[in-house]
C-alpha cells in the first residue's frame, strides 16, 4: 500500500487521464500533436472506460437549443443527437436538502411558478452574489412543491420553437438523473457521461445548505464518486472545486467567466485575483493542484475586437496544456446573437448563422471539447474538421 501522498497523485493522474489531459505518461505527451490529429486520434482513456472523441461534444444543459433546459427532455435528446457528454445538470437544494436540476436558483424564469396562484406569496428579493435578484427561488420550495411546476423555454426571443413545449416538463432531481444515466447506459451498451455543475456554492453555504457534502453523498449512494466515474463536476467557485476533492475522487473541472471578472467565493474572502490572474501559468499550475480541467468563456480561448468579431487566440490552451489541464470552453450556440460577428449571418435573433465557420476556427486552437446547445450541430463540425 502506497502513502497518502502517493495514492492521491495517482487519483490525480487517473483523473487527468480519464479526461484526455496533455500529460506525459507511458504514452508520451499529446502536445505535440495538432487539434486534427488529437480529434482523430486522443480520446479519455483510464480505468477501463471507453474512450471519448476529442474534441468532446458536451450538450449544454442537455440539448437546449431544441428542448426546454435541464429537463429530462433536454437530456434525452441530446444523448440521442450522440453527445458524448450531457450537461446534467446545475444544481440547486430545495428547502428540504434535495439536489434540483435549474440553471439558477431564481425560477421565474424556467418555470410556470408564476401561473400558481398558490406559491405568490413565495416571491421574493435576495441578493445572489452580490446581485439584487426578485423572483421565486428553489430553497423556499419542498422538492414536493417543485414537482408540481413545469419547465418553461429560458430564452423564447431566441428559441421561439421550444415555446411549443412549455408547460410539459418536470424539474428533475440529480437522483432523477443518475438513474436516467445507468438505464441509458444499460439500454446502450455503452457507457453515458454526465457533467453536473454546482451553483453559487457560498451563497447556499452560507444558507447552511451546502452543495458540495450533499453531491458527494449522492454519488457515494449510486458509487459514482471514483476517479474512473462517469461524472464530471465542475464549479465556478475554486473553493468549491477544492472542497469537492476531498470528498470525491471524480474528474473536477473550474469554470472561468470573463476575464475581469472575480470568482464570488474570492469576493468573499477578499481574494483580489481575477479570471485574468487565473489563466497565467501561475494560475493555472494552482488550478492542476486540485482540479484536471478548466471550463474557461470562449472569449478566454479566442478574444474578440470592440465590433464582436474574433481576433487571435491566446496562449491559454497551451498554458493549460503545459501543466495537464484539460479545455472545455463555453458555450456554441447556433443563433446570430450568440456568435462572433463576423460569423452571424443577417440580423433575425432565432436565426442560424456560419456556426461551422465558427467550430472550425476554435476546433483549430486545440480545445479538447466544448459545450453546445446543439449537439448535433457539433458533431458535424466536428466531422468536418477530423476530415478536413
Amino acid at each position: 500500500m502506497g502513502t497518502q501522498e502517493s495514492d492521491e497523485q495517482a487519483r490525480g493522474t487517473g483523473r487527468r487521464a480519464l479526461l484526455g489531459a496533455a500529460v506525459l505518461g507511458a504514452s508520451g505527451a499529446v502536445l505535440g500533436l495538432s487539434g486534427t490529429a488529437r480529434a482523430a486520434g486522443g480520446g479519455y482513456g483510464g480505468g477501463g472506460v471507453k474512450s471519448l472523441p476529442k474534441p468532446t461534444i458536451i450538450g449544454h444543459r442537455g440539448a437546449s437549443g431544441y428542448r426546454p433546459e435541464h429537463t429530462l427532455a433536454a437530456y434525452q435528446l441530446a444523448l440521442d443527437m450522440g453527445a458524448d457528454i450531457v450537461e446534467a445538470g446545475d444544481l440547486v437544494p430545495t428547502r428540504d436538502g434535495h439536489l434540483v436540476c435549474r440553471h439558477e436558483p431564481e425560477i421565474g424564469g424556467t418555470t410556470d411558478v408564476a401561473d400558481h396562484p398558490e406559491f405568490a406569496g413565495r416571491k421574493t428579493t435576495k441578493v445572489l452574489d452580490g446581485v439584487s435578484v426578485t423572483g421565486w427561488f428553489t430553497e423556499d420550495f419542498t422538492l414536493a412543491e417543485l414537482k408540481t411546476l413545469r419547465a418553461i423555454e429560458r430564452i423564447p426571443a431566441n428559441r421561439p420553437h421550444n415555446t411549443l413545449y412549455n408547460g410539459r416538463f418536470e424539474i428533475p432531481t440529480f437522483e432523477e438523473v443518475l438513474r436516467w444515466q445507468e438505464e441509458q447506459t444499460r439500454k446502450r451498451g455503452k457507457q453515458v457521461w454526465i457533467y453536473p455543475e454546482l451553483k453559487h456554492p457560498t451563497y447556499f453555504r452560507k444558507l447552511g445548505l451546502g452543495l458540495e457534502e450533499r453531491i458527494a453523498k449522492v454519488l457515494r449512494k449510486y458509487g459514482k464518486n471514483k476517479w474512473n466515474s462517469p461524472v464530471i463536476v465542475q464549479s465556478f467557485e475554486p473553493t468549491s472545486i477544492q472542497r469537492l476533492n476531498k470528498l470525491i475522487d471524480n474528474p473536477l473541472v473550474v469554470l472561468l467567466s470573463g476575464a475581469s471578472t472575480r470568482p464570488y467565493d474570492f469576493v468573499e474572502t477578499g481574494d483580489p485575483r481575477t479570471v485574468a490572474d487565473l489563466v497565467k501559468p501561475a494560475g493555472l499550475r494552482e488550478i492542476a493542484s486540485y482540479a484536471q480541467g478548466i471550463g474557461p468563456t470562449l472569449d478566454l480561448v479566442i478574444p474578440k475586437d470592440a465590433s464582436g468579431n474574433l481576433t487571435q487566440p491566446t496562449t491559454l490552451v497551451a498554458d493549460a496544456h503545459k501543466v495537464g489541464l484539460v479545455l472545455h470552453p463555453w458555450t456554441m450556440r447556433n443563433e446570430n446573437p450568440f456568435l462572433p460577428a463576423n460569423f452571424r449571418k443577417g440580423t433575425d435573433a432565432d436565426a442560424y448563422g456560419d456556426v461551422f465557420g465558427a467550430y472550425k476556427t476554435y476546433f483549430a486552437t486545440g480545445i479538447d471539447g466544448v459545450f453546445t446547445d446543439q449537439p448535433d450541430t457539433g458533431l458535424l463540425a466536428r466531422e468536418d474538421f477530423v476530415n478536413g
